[in-house]
């Protein structure tokens, strides 16, 4: 079964168009999308694909989908390949872009490197992924008059919990040793945002940032070395959940079709060189909690182990990140799932789609 045939998956998309009311913002728009593959940008361009399933073709949003595997992305966009509103680019955005169909009325940049075994292995990549590929996208972005630019920042900017406050609001500044090799992501995600300031003071570009916490759903990749994928990975196989920390720490979680309710909140109404925390108390959860509800929901256990030296180097350290959305909440934006609806349901459709018979 493909994910787009799966009745929950299609319920998700439905509920995520129900829940969005500034469409008409995106009526008869052309979206660039970098990262059109990972979970974020999949299930963005599944709900704005499956809108515009009714609509004349004039009121349609027409995605730009950009990424670097097209075999990949061919395979997961099966559905909308025929579509005229869907065009998938082979471009790797650490690279000038080359000639685009149309000139983009929105840019969203999803490409990022987000999961430890990659910020160990790929150091380089995820440091340019950030930082080049924001700065090729701003720059294309400023020679199209009057369009807008959406950089998907991350929780990891804050750094670590100094120990003053329950809750990151968007002005705070914790602790971070950039003198470190997992340093690369968080930094680059710092420079990533300055780069948007800098061009809206310096070339006049309309630009705002949505800084997310760790994200979790069905369209997550199976490679996804995240302590929240794994877990749903193992219980998805139907294995012991395996927890390789004390699970003390304390973090802000979301479900992928909230996040993407959000970047289309943010795109759409957020303020010109505003960063929009995206969060929902009811997804603040420690990591021992969180492995236990994806155990039990599948009848196996939690079991103890010490990562490996890989994983080790590419873990982050902070041990309570929470944010604060009030200001994106302040917008309108509103999750629809807390974290024990939404692991248990995404268990469920990786369990429909086979997903536990693949290694």
């Amino acid at each position: 079964m493909e994910l787009l045939e799966n009745r929950r998956y299609l319920a998700i998309l439905e509920r995520l168009i129900e829940a969005f009311p500034h469409w008409s913002s995106l009526e008869g728009k052309c979206v660039y999308l970098s990262g059109a593959a990972g979970m974020l940008g999949s299930l963005l361009t599944d709900a704005v694909m499956l809108r515009n399933g009714p609509l004349p073709p004039e009121r349609r949003c027409r995605i730009l989908a950009a990424g670097r595997n097209r075999p990949a992305a061919e395979k997961r966009f099966s559905r909308w390949r025929s579509d005229s509103a869907f065009t998938f680019l082979e471009q790797d955005v650490n690279r000038p872009l080359g000639t685009l169909p149309e000139a983009p009325d929105y840019w969203i940049h999803a490409a990022s490197t987000t999961h430890p075994v990659a910020y160990a292995t790929e150091p380089v990549n995820t440091i340019l992924s950030n930082v080049m590929g924001t700065w090729n996208l701003l720059e294309r972005a400023a020679q199209t008059p009057g369009s807008r630019f959406l950089l998907l920042s991350s929780v990891e900017v804050y750094g670590e919990n100094r120990g003053d406050t329950e809750t990151f609001s968007e002005t705070y500044c914790g602790y971070l040793d950039c003198n470190t090799l997992r340093a690369g992501y968080p930094e680059s995600k710092r420079v990533s945002e300055a780069l948007c300031q800098a061009y809206i003071a310096e070339k006049d570009m309309d630009a705002v940032v949505i800084r997310l916490p760790r994200c979790y759903g069905p369209t997550m990749r199976w490679t996804d070395s995240k302590a929240v994928a794994q877990f749903i990975k193992k219980s998805v196989q139907g294995e012991d959940i395996v927890l390789k920390s004390a699970g003390d720490q304390r973090y802000s979680y979301a479900h992928a079709a909230d996040a993407v309710l959000g970047i289309l909140w943010t795109l759409t109404v957020g303020e010109t060189g505003q960063a929009y925390n995206l969060a929902d108390s009811r997804s603040d959860i420690r990591l021992k909690e969180l492995a236990a509800i994806a155990a039990e929901h599948v009848g196996r256990a939690v079991v103890f182990d010490l990562p490996d030296e890989t994983e080790k180097r590419g873990y982050s350290t902070a041990s309570k990140a929470l944010l604060d959305g009030k200001k994106l909440r302040a917008l309108g934006w509103r999750a629809g799932y807390d974290i024990d609806t939404g692991l248990r349901e995404t268990i469920d459709i990786l369990r429909e789609l086979g997903k536990g018979d693949e290694p």
